[in-house]
């Protein structure tokens, strides 16, 4: 007689198969992009377009994507701003003895006659945001990374996997919802905590800040062009808004790349480029972001008591912080969206009490370490050789 027991042994063992089975199919593409002198490509997109599969670079170049064996006979797109679009097989990328993709520079000189002038440029740039965007509700799935840097040397590091649930750049210069799902920090070694610091976790100050969202009022600025380019088959240019009213310092003043034909903006960043913007295509053509970082720095004077305990040799000490928001993945189907509010809008991302998840951690693919991620680690495992698993093991509740 076929009993219960006998069919939960064959159910669990049919599991374990299928798990091995599905593991065994699993193709780990591991790379690095590069141009024509070896110099990294960061951000650049790598996707199979048919199948609606793909990642970016990081800053360094480098990618991951998991993909299966039905995946061989499939075509990988390469696209980055300023490059040729290259495709290659997948079956012929693992062939490659070296995982390395070059891109081609793709030069490009408009004719300034056949173009229309910056501000008309803005103006339908913004005008065609909604159906340029994905402007429907839409869930991100984001992992969001700060460091705090005393004189060139990492002191404390915030690590969040995080959902975001929202429509876009028509929502304003707020999100629906956030949710923090998982997270990690290492020990504070900070010796200047900075009190004075906003109160505001750095989703909702990417969104603050973003000239996309946050409103600006176009005729308040004296628009340029300062280049052209290209990204996957269209031409771009590229303009530089200046405020007429604070012309000397503004360091918000955005500098847009706009497709000459589509008036998609594929790049945003802000005059001294410490704050930047990537945008990624999705299946239908839409765009939606895709990658953020902000950096910031300040000298701080010293007392001569804190030159005593600090054993520095100068009277200031510099000061930064650097986000980055790495988009994983995007949900539209309205259906699997499940956001559930973390009301952390208020909250410094370093004051958020997180239950620490080794096992999260330890089988999320995170995209490759860059070089300044490793450089981090090293300087805050070095500062008491203590390492920062076990750290994160200590400071999370």
């Amino acid at each position: 007689m076929f009993s219960l027991k006998t069919f939960t042994f064959f159910s669990i063992l049919f599991l374990l198969t299928d798990l091995v089975q599905s593991q065994q199919e699993t193709l780990k593409m591991e790379g690095v992009i590069l141009d024509q002198t070896k110099s990294s490509i960061p951000y650049a997109a790598i996707s199979i377009p048919s199948k609606w599969v793909g990642t970016s670079s990081n800053e360094d170049g480098k990618f991951y994507l998991e993909l299966s064996k039905k995946n061989l006979l499939d075509t990988l797109e390469i696209s980055s701003i300023g490059y040729i679009t290259s495709k290659i097989l997948v079956k012929d990328f693992f062939a490659l003895s070296e995982k390395i993709i070059t891109l081609e520079e793709d030069i490009v000189s408009l004719d300034e006659i056949s173009i229309l002038n910056p501000t008309q440029y803005v103006k339908l740039a913004f005008k065609n945001l909604k159906i340029n965007t994905v402007s429907s509700v839409h869930e991100l799935k984001i992992l969001n990374r700060f460091f705090a840097v005393e004189n060139n040397k990492a002191k404390f590091f915030v690590e969040h996997y995080v959902k975001v649930k929202d429509i876009g750049p028509r929502g304003g210069d707020e999100v629906n919802s956030i949710e923090i799902v998982e997270g990690r920090k290492s020990a504070d070694y900070r010796f200047f905590k900075d009190e004075k610091s906003r109160n505001m976790y750095p989703i909702n100050f990417m969104i603050r800040i973003d000239p996309l969202r946050r409103g600006i009022s176009i005729n308040d600025y004296k628009w340029t062009k300062i280049g052209d380019t290209s990204y996957d088959g269209e031409d771009i240019v590229i303009i530089q808004g200046v405020n007429k009213i604070k012309e000397k310092q503004n360091y918000l003043d955005p500098v847009f790349y706009i497709g000459v034909d589509s008036y998609k903006v594929y790049k945003t960043r802000n005059r001294p480029s410490n704050v930047v913007y990537i945008y990624k295509k999705n299946k239908d053509g839409k765009l939606y972001l895709s990658y953020h970082n902000h950096y910031t720095r300040r000298f701080k004077d010293l007392s001569k008591n804190q030159q005593t305990l600090l054993k520095a040799k100068s009277k200031k000490v510099k000061l930064a912080v650097r986000n980055e928001i790495i988009v994983i993945d995007i949900e539209t189907n309205k259906r699997k969206i499940d956001t559930k509010d973390s009301n952390v809008y208020n909250k410094k991302m370093q004051d958020i009490s997180i239950k620490y998840n080794a096992f999260f951690w330890k089988n999320f693919n995170l995209p490759p370490a860059t070089e300044y991620y490793k450089k981090s680690v090293n300087e805050l495992e070095s500062i008491y050789a203590v390492p920062l698993e076990t750290q994160f093991n200590v400071v999370n509740k």
